[in-house]
């Protein structure tokens, strides 16, 4: 097991949504040396970037968190640059880890990697049993090459490298930004912001069926800390909270907490997305103790309590 207290660890992507979570768990552990790489000084895509990277923060482990991420409509619009910079930073901050010989590499993916029509729940095994979802396919392809790489790597080197898949994200300092959110903040701000307004209907994509598992943001972080420290293998784990909701019982539990006392309408000439997630979470209990400690409601008014005191000022 690695003594976290001990090691000098890049955080890519430490400023985001995640990142700054695992920076909090890391720094609870007792890291003293955590180093955020900041994209106007390194740009990840770029293979010179890396190496100046790694040579100033010299990490004996990396956590890969940055990622170009967003919702249906942001993927559907960019799928590759979504592609392009998903992969070419992952690969070659791998490829760079393993020639500077980085103790521990920590790749994150995810849930957009498995196949459309996976059965329920989500068992890692069935991740090459068919293609992605199309809306965000080349996203998860791109992801899902450094789990193929890990265990090349492992294979070969003898480089010491995991790949976690952590479910839908949600929670405090998540992005509300409308282009690029995800499904939880970008309901959060339109029934705020027609409640405001006065707006008599929100209109949501798809039909509403499909379901979705969420995990709360800071149990994340405790999942991404944990598999860091005690996890040795190259095999796949899911990182989630084992249950699902239908995206219409979503729509109708924020609108009621938010107060949004109008009409919610389908466009269903909008596409729904995958029809079902929820994982098997087994292997992350078994490998490294992880469990999602946090109840869905308490994060859901976690998460609108955030957005109220620091973004509702957006609306």
């Amino acid at each position: 097991m690695l003594n976290l207290q001990n090691e000098r660890i890049v955080v890519t992507g430490g400023a985001g949504f995640l990142g700054c979570h695992v920076v909090k768990r890391l720094e609870k552990e007792g890291c003293k040396e955590i180093f955020v790489p900041r994209s106007k000084e390194y740009n990840l895509v770029e293979k010179e970037d890396i190496i100046r990277m790694i040579k100033d923060a010299n990490p004996s482990v990396i956590i890969h968190l940055a990622a170009v991420v967003g919702g249906i409509g942001a993927n559907m619009k960019n799928p590759g640059s979504f592609f392009y910079e998903n992969l070419m930073m992952g690969v070659q901050l791998m490829e760079q880890a393993r020639i500077h010989k980085t103790k521990k590499f920590v790749a994150i993916g995810t849930i957009c990697a498995y196949p459309k029509f996976t059965p329920i729940p989500f068992k890692e095994e069935d991740l090459w049993k068919g293609y992605p979802e199309e809306t965000n396919a080349p996203y998860g392809l791109a992801k899902k090459m450094m789990l193929v790489q890990s265990q090349a790597y492992r294979e070969q080197y003898g480089f010491n490298s995991i790949f976690m898949l952590p479910v839908n994200l949600y929670g405090p300092n998540d992005n509300f930004d409308l282009e690029r959110s995800h499904v939880i903040p970008a309901m959060i701000r339109k029934f705020h912001s027609a409640k405001l307004t006065g707006e008599k209907e929100v209109v949501l994509w798809g039909d509403g069926s499909p379901t979705r598992e969420f995990v709360y943001v800071e149990d994340c972080a405790e999942g991404i800390v944990l598999a860091t420290k005690k996890y040795e293998r190259s095999d796949p784990v899911n990182l989630g909270s084992g249950k699902e909701i239908s995206i219409k019982d979503l729509a109708a539990l924020i609108s009621s907490k938010i107060g949004y006392a109008g009409k919610i309408r389908w466009d269903t000439s909008k596409p729904n997305g995958q029809p079902r997630r929820c994982l098997d979470t087994s292997k992350a209990e078994k490998f490294f103790g992880f469990k999602a400690k946090t109840s869905f409601e308490e994060g859901i008014n976690n998460t609108i309590s955030w957005y109220l005191k620091n973004y509702a000022k957006l609306d």
